[in-house]
């Protein structure tokens, strides 16, 4: 509070008026603040990531199922169902495969043609240079669904989005 001194005997009594430059200075900081922050906390890019849904895999017969380990030397050792396979067997099978099954379905022209898909189960310890080895082989093939095959975490029930 401030007091105003001297002038006539009126304004003698105490002034109650309540300073807000302090006030004023605290908020001029915070919108300063907030106005640094904010864009910070905001993310630019609009994403919509996926949900996460654990959906029962649907076996078809003609889709492919890899299997992928290292062998005890630590090299990949890639499994076309039950079959060991190497990189240049892998995707000469695939092209087999693939079309083997366009020509079954009546060929490219076919508006109902569904091309399988190469599903792939790949070991905890592999390193990432099988599993993607494994993938550029399939797309190099034709296939354009590569997907992953894994399990949900023991003891813990499945939740539907």
């Amino acid at each position: 509070m401030a007091m105003s001194v001297g002038g006539d005997k009126a304004a003698e009594k105490p002034m109650s008026d309540i300073n807000t430059t302090p006030l004023v200075d605290v908020m001029l900081v915070l919108l300063i603040i907030f106005l640094i922050a904010i864009p910070v906390a905001i993310q630019a890019i609009k994403l919509k990531l996926p949900d996460v849904r654990y959906d029962p895999t649907t076996t078809k017969p003609e889709n492919v199922s890899l299997s992928i380990t290292t062998d005890k030397e630590g090299r990949c050792a890639v499994y076309w169902n039950l079959s060991r396979v190497t990189h240049e067997e892998l995707l000469t099978k695939a092209v087999d495969k693939l079309t083997a099954e366009i020509k079954r379905q009546g060929g490219v022209g076919n508006p109902d043609l569904e091309l399988p898909e190469a599903h792939i189960r790949g070991d905890v310890n592999v390193p990432y240079q099988c599993i993607g080895g494994a993938i550029y082989t399939m797309q190099m093939a034709g296939f354009a669904k590569v997907g992953f095959i894994s399990e949900p975490p023991a003891g813990g029930s499945v939740q539907r989005l």
